[in-house]
């Protein structure tokens, strides 16, 4: 299964987002999966990316041309995509996904997680996600989702196709037991039901 996750390209200020990092690079190899991401070196792309490798995991890497120029690519990758933009980079990085997992980071990883909760409300595919909720990094996150759902631009069925585990171990549970829960279809976005 290729677990495509998205993250920081620093560590952050808690040592415990590393270390979760780490973590899901270990499991990733462990479970036999294989990691697609952002193929850089550096920060918690660097961590997971590393230990993913160092567990004998496929690790495939996509990255735009001009990060590459900077310096901060991954050696020992399984495959690289270079891309020319931060869009094909991200297309790319769902086309190859079948689960995704955001671990703590910024704007980038913001967006990236955002177009695959987006994904997941349209029914495009997949039918979950997953934010590691490390130390509640993603409290915040959540609750504006339920503002969301309470002011009717969100369905509280779509809500609870995003996972928001604190741990590794939580996030390793969901994803072997995603065949045995039902696929959830929800009624589909507030605008299609009112055109319907």
């Amino acid at each position: 299964m290729n677990i495509t996750v998205y993250c920081g390209s620093n560590f952050g200020d808690d040592p415990r987002f590393e270390e979760a990092a780490r973590d899901l690079g270990a499991w990733i190899a462990r479970a036999g999966h294989t990691l697609v991401y952002g193929g850089s070196s550096v920060g918690l792309m660097g961590a997971v990316s590393r230990a993913a490798i160092d567990g004998g995991a496929p690790v495939i890497g996509v990255e735009p041309a001009f990060f590459i120029e900077a310096g901060v690519a991954q050696h020992d990758l399984t495959e690289l995509f270079v891309t020319d933009t931060m869009g094909e980079r991200k297309a790319k990085m769902i086309e190859l996904g079948d689960v995704f997992v955001a671990l703590p980071g910024g704007v980038g990883t913001l967006e990236e997680i955002s177009e695959i909760l987006t994904r997941v409300r349209l029914d495009l595919g997949p039918h979950e996600c997953f934010l590691l909720n490390i130390d509640g990094f993603y409290d915040p996150l959540v609750a504006f989702l339920e503002s969301m759902v309470e002011h009717r631009f969100f369905d509280q069925c779509d809500l609870d196709r995003c996972h928001f585990p604190r741990t590794v171990a939580e996030l390793a549970r969901l994803v072997d037991t995603a065949d045995s829960r039902p696929i959830v279809r929800c009624e589909g976005p507030l605008l299609l039901q009112k055109a319907g």
